[in-house]
């Protein structure tokens, strides 16, 4: 939850912003703090560099949690979900990143230690995956390795 919160600080964005208002803060954002804008002045060059790669950075993470594209790929996550058992997992910072064993793997935000603690000591992880974790906490597609 904290790098979506310092990202849409970044942004400036709020969290029921849309795609269009994200893709033009976005580009605004990366021509004020382009490194070709710094020429000569090698200092601001590497600080806008620097800026300008966390830009990138934030507006694809962002880009990967918002609604229109959780619905746009809802058919392949629910069919993952639904199918496919969980392969690996790990938890750090209230992330809970899932492999399935189709491949595809899947951070989940803002989980707190008591439900993983519960999902970890769960007989069934991917029943309670199901009914607690899946649909309950913003989620995004890390990568779906080739079968």
């Amino acid at each position: 939850m904290k790098r979506i919160i310092e990202y849409r600080r970044l942004l400036n964005i709020t969290p029921d912003t849309d795609l269009t208002v994200l893709k033009s803060t976005y580009r605004n954002l990366i021509k004020e703090w382009h490194p070709d804008k710094f020429v000569g002045d090698e200092e601001r060059k590497a600080e806008a560099e620097h800026k300008s790669k966390t830009i990138i950075e934030a507006y694809h993470f962002l880009v990967s949690i918002a609604p229109e594209t959780q619905a746009f790929n809802l058919e392949a996550y629910t069919a993952t979900t639904n199918s496919s058992n969980i392969d690996d997992y790990s938890y750090k910072g209230q992330t809970l990143k899932i492999t399935f064993q189709d491949g595809s793997i899947y951070e989940y935000f803002g989980v707190p230690k008591s439900i993983y603690n519960k999902f970890c000591s769960s007989s069934t992880v991917l029943r309670f995956a199901r009914r607690h974790i899946f649909f309950n906490y913003t989620y995004r597609n890390v990568s779906k390795q080739a079968a």
